[in-house]
């Protein structure tokens, strides 16, 4: 038999730590845990073993499982024993309205497409085997789909969850790149990208931070559970903010005739200048609006609003710089 994997190997540990926890009478002291689950005995030193334990920890709660400490005796406060209450990992009877089944069913169908599309199969499983029928038929003209294709989204959303400060690079809509040091609130979907409201420690202030933005690895930075989510976290994601795009009206830019096929997609009106240009009116969205002007460079030309005209200046004049050319 080959040996088993380290997600089965941590799988199992984590199984036996809540039987420990659940099965006792009485909290237990994490020396009597180290003695009697395998993987805490064999740990090379008591450093790996306090490692190993707040990580699992941090993994049961990440799991809506919380593992409490309190004190063994009241007359010796300095040790600790760990429990699991029985309502953690026990629920009631569940039973849904049909409507309601076809709801679970229909956003299972929405995540397919997306990175967590297993969570999402998983349980469906896990309703059947628990003895409700789930009827997967979605309403005829209703196909949704959500997908996650921004590598940072899986290591954000498992921050979301646990609660965990992170820290990661990040592109501004100007291209220059800073690290950021946040409190992950939320994650929304919206006009197909997906967004992380989340506090700016060094900022002091909420943002919003636009997934494909984000460069190289997300990285934690703190405790799991280390600060609570405010209740209008998701209802006010500033997706105006500085970090992000968003309709700020309308703008208008003239191209050079057979250029600039996608901000002609997006015209609100179009009429010809001249002989070789022709002057469209756009939804003016903060970062993209910019970015599709500049990249056509002398075959487009901003003509308002102000903001606009200036962004798009002066990344061109950025772009001349760094080959070497005059602003």
């Amino acid at each position: 038999m080959s040996p088993a994997s380290p997600s089965a190997e941590k799988t199992e540990r984590l199984l036996n730590l809540i039987l420990a926890l659940k099965s006792a009478r009485r909290p237990v002291s994490k020396q009597r845990l180290r003695q009697s689950i395998d993987d805490y005995r064999t740990a090379s030193s008591d450093e790996a073993f306090d490692r190993m334990f707040e990580r699992d920890k941090d993994d049961l709660r990440e799991l809506g499982i919380q593992v409490r400490a309190t004190v063994l005796d009241p007359f010796f406060d300095d040790e600790v024993g760990y429990r699991i209450d029985s309502s953690e990992t026990t629920l009631p009877a569940i039973s849904f309205e049909p409507d309601e089944l076809v709801a679970l069913a229909l956003a299972a169908r929405a995540w397919s497409g997306a990175s967590i599309s297993g969570s999402a199969a998983a349980a469906l499983r896990k309703l059947r085997l628990g003895g409700v029928e789930v009827d997967e038929a979605i309403p005829a003209g209703v196909e949704p789909r959500i997908r996650t294709k921004e590598p940072a989204f899986d290591a954000v959303h498992a921050a979301v969850l646990a609660r965990q400060p992170i820290t990661f690079d990040y592109r501004r809509a100007d291209g220059t790149v800073s690290t950021r040091h946040v409190r992950p609130w939320a994650l929304k979907s919206w006009r197909g990208r997906w967004y992380l409201a989340a506090h700016d420690v060094d900022r002091g202030e909420r943002r919003a931070f636009r997934l494909s933005r984000v460069v190289g690895p997300v990285r934690r930075k703190g405790r799991a559970g280390s600060y609570e989510v405010p209740a209008d976290a998701v209802v006010d994601l500033d997706l105006g903010g500085p970090d992000s795009e968003a309709e700020r009206g309308t703008a208008v830019v003239r191209i050079r005739r057979g250029t600039g096929h996608s901000l002609r997609r997006q015209a609100l009106r179009e009429a010809r200048v001249g002989e070789d240009w022709i002057e469209l009116e756009v939804p003016w969205v903060r970062g993209r609006t910019e970015r599709d002007v500049a990249a056509l460079g002398s075959a487009a030309l901003a003509v308002s609003p102000d903001e606009l005209v200036e962004t798009v200046r002066t990344a061109l004049a950025g772009a001349a710089r760094a080959h070497g050319g005059a602003a």
